[in-house]
């Protein structure tokens, strides 16, 4: 395994919008289409892909968020076909060493849905802690989260 992280630019967004979750997860992350438009109308957001050599398995988008006045993981994704492979864990700890080389060493946010047990698990084997649960609605589609936290200083 040779993870890699790389901007989206012209050369591969459309790899990006092709990868796709399994349809039962569907709920837990929103289409990479609809990150690299918002990344393309909003300040702040920066979109990844995530490869493995030169094959396209995952995608991050991480920003700061003002809200919580700090920086978000906010959307982390690895194509279906890629999952149960160990993928998830070789890039989160290759995204947090580029995170802690661009940023320092630096509170870090992220949310998964509630019923979402992996991601949940993935991100507390790094040292993510539950934080406190919200809500929200977007679309008429009601959201619940967990909003977990990786301190600075660890």
């Amino acid at each position: 395994m040779n993870i890699q992280l790389k901007e989206i630019d012209r050369s591969n967004y459309q790899e990006c919008i092709d990868l796709k979750v399994n349809s039962d997860q569907q709920n837990y992350v929103a289409p990479n289409i609809v990150s690299l438009v918002e990344a393309a109308y909003e300040p702040h957001l920066y979109p990844l892909g995530i490869y493995d050599d030169e094959k396209f398995i995952g995608f991050i988008l991480f920003d700061f968020d003002k809200e919580i006045n700090g920086w978000s993981m906010s959307r982390f994704m690895i194509g279906s076909e890629y999952q149960g492979k160990g993928y998830g864990k070789e890039s989160l700890k290759v995204f947090l060493a580029f995170f802690n080389a661009k940023f320092g060493n630096v509170r870090l946010y992220t949310s998964a849905e509630l019923e979402n047990e992996i991601a949940i698990h993935l991100y507390e084997s790094f040292g993510f802690k539950r934080q406190d649960n919200f809500e929200y609605e977007h679309k008429g589609k009601l959201y619940r989260e967990t909003r977990m936290v990786l301190e600075a200083n660890r």
